[in-house]
């Protein structure tokens, strides 16, 4: 069955049907820049943007780099602060002419497709899945169950927000090379740890294609650590899970 993802992030809006027997994309992933400012209505022009790229007029679930809360957007990092509040379940469909649509965190919904298809599969206790891009996003799972909206990118780390030390727009704002740039994972990791004492870390988003660039630096993590195996393209399969998930549990 195919349901249509699209991950809504601070550079990019992207996204493709799903195949969710697969776990996979059903068609290559079309994807336009996010708008800046990224205000509610200009995000909604590009995701629909994105959706009509592929003709598809059923469902669709989307993504959001911050708090969701039934539909509801509470937070806003990496865009328009006047997304705070925002019915973004309702925003979206508009925009999508009556769609149904499911909107969700969006390290959550690549944090669901890595521990149903990808890195995390079958693994019980402890899972935090993590995605560096624009900001970091955070996924926590007990026992396979997710804590939604956790925003761990957010700790305080040497006086700020922990996103602008380690993400991966720090590293690139600074041109910071991969060992320098590691080193300052392995302390956002340790400091997590600390918190939460995972059994597992899962290092997503687009960095994780480098995986072997910057993993093998990291030292002093008594946690296993390894890349999503979806790589980049697990926030729109666990978009589109999402929105299966929800018309499967309607009445």
């Amino acid at each position: 069955m195919n349901v249509f993802g699209v991950d809504i992030g601070g550079s990019g809006i992207k996204g493709a049907p799903v195949d969710l027997d697969r776990g996979d994309l059903a068609q290559e992933r079309h994807k336009v820049l996010t708008p800046h400012p990224a205000t509610p209505d200009a995000v909604a022009d590009g995701v629909a943007e994105v959706v009509r790229h592929f003709g598809w007029t059923g469902p669709v679930g989307i993504t959001f780099p911050g708090v969701v809360t039934a539909g509801v957007t509470r937070s806003a990092a990496n865009v328009d602060k006047g997304w705070i509040g925002t019915d973004a379940a309702a925003l979206l469909s508009s925009r999508l002419n009556g769609s149904a649509v499911t909107v969700l965190n969006d390290a959550d919904a690549a944090g669901v497709a890595e521990m149903t298809f990808g890195a995390g599969r079958g693994r019980g206790g402890t899972v935090m899945m993590l995605t560096f891009g624009t900001g970091i996003g955070s996924a926590l799972f007990v026992d396979g169950r997710l804590v939604p909206n956790t925003e761990l990118g957010h700790l305080e780390l040497h006086g700020r927000d922990a996103e602008s030390h380690a993400s991966t727009k720090a590293k690139e704002d600074e041109d910071l090379t991969w060992p320098h740039w590691a080193r300052r994972v392995q302390k956002y990791l340790a400091h997590v740890e600390m918190l939460f004492s995972p059994g597992l870390f899962i290092i997503g988003g687009g960095v994780s294609r480098k995986a072997d660039k910057f993993l093998p630096l990291i030292e002093g993590v008594r946690a296993e650590i390894v890349p999503a195996q979806l790589q980049n393209n697990a926030g729109i399969v666990g978009a589109a899970m999402a929105c299966s998930a929800k018309a499967a549990a309607a009445p």
